[in-house]
């Protein structure tokens, strides 16, 4: 057997993320829902968006990489694999991820089209709305992946959002199978409610053909997947499918469920939210990290919820604060 060279190994969207605030009123002009994210299928659609947007800051993002760049920075072993293109957003991408300790060397894509882009409207509120151009990263080929890469990875961690695109879906599944070949559990996040309304069926395909060890998804996620309304019913018809379910429920916490016993937490307190991007992806950081360490699943909750309330205290989706002395705090 393939020795564990990594605690977590991420396949996901390689997205530079460019952040600015805007009024409620600017996120109904351009016709979006506030608090989710959309596709944007053309780099013309995207400039267009880009020109409306007020002063910005990028940030290299990308959910996959966004948990696996906050595990890195708790401590854990991480790679990520995905698609950038050989231009400047490319290269503020790989320098980012690399600049945190997290293994990066999926091969650069020539020609068009561009490395992804995220444009995210926060507002006052600090609720983020998404709109994403996935450029490269929609090309992730399965040639591209490193098989003993994802075999050293104790848990191979896959993003819904790249689910979308039919070449990185296909490298996906290839991806489980060498992981599950080689002994390794199997981790996926949901990532939004359209991923469900648009590939609903192979998440469920994926779970009940037992593929799938830890679940994340956040509530509305969790009634997409389960096709029911009420919480509690989603809950029970999902965590009897799975290993571990994990499901955020942002100010009421969070609630996981790990073969059949069911453990909650409260939301980390803080004095302002200012931008939720990434609440999502640095509590599965946090929860990652701490069953990479052994610890029982409340105490691997309550690391991902301090990690989320330390992302939603400040703009952008990697961690500004040291996150080793907020784990530390746990014991």
């Amino acid at each position: 057997m393939t020795a564990i060279t990594h605690d977590v190994v991420a396949i996901g969207n390689a997205i530079v993320d460019i952040l600015a605030q805007a009024e409620d009123s600017f996120i109904e002009e351009i016709g979006v829902a506030k608090g989710s994210m959309q596709l944007m299928f053309s780099p013309e659609e995207a400039d267009a968006l880009y020109a409306k947007m007020g002063p910005g800051r990028e940030v290299s993002g990308g959910s996959a990489a966004n948990t696996v760049a906050g595990m890195a920075a708790l401590g854990s072993r991480c790679a990520f694999i995905g698609q950038v293109a050989d231009d400047q957003l490319g290269e503020v991408f790989a320098h980012d991820l690399r600049a945190t300790g997290v293994d990066f060397d999926t091969a650069v894509r020539d020609g068009q089209p561009t490395t992804a882009r995220c444009l995210i409207f926060v507002t006052p509120d600090g609720q983020r709305t998404m709109n994403t151009f996935l450029g490269a990263s929609q090309f992730l080929p399965a040639a591209a992946l490193d098989r003993d890469v994802i075999a050293g990875g104790a848990i191979l961690y896959l993003e819904g959002y790249l689910w979308d695109p039919e070449e990185p879906r296909a490298a996906m599944r290839a991806a489980i199978d060498i992981a599950r070949g080689a002994g390794r559990k199997v981790a996926f996040t949901l990532s939004d409610v359209f991923c469900i309304s648009r590939h609903g069926g192979d998440f469920r395909a994926l779970i009940a053909e037992g593929l799938v060890d830890i679940l994340f998804a956040n509530e509305n996620e969790l009634l997409a997947l389960a096709e029911v309304e009420d919480f509690e019913a989603a809950l029970t018809k999902i965590a009897a499918q799975v290993p571990v379910l994990v499901v955020t429920r942002s100010e009421r916490g969070a609630i996981a469920v790990a073969n059949g016993e069911r453990v909650s937490v409260a939301a980390e307190p803080i004095d302002k939210v200012v931008d939720t991007t990434g609440a999502g992806d640095l509590f599965a950081a946090g929860f990652l990290h701490g069953q990479a360490q052994g610890w029982d699943v409340g105490k691997s909750l309550k690391l991902g919820a301090a990690c989320a309330a330390e992302i939603i205290s400040h703009y952008g989706a990697r961690p500004e604060a040291d996150l080793k002395a907020v784990a530390a705090k746990l014991g």
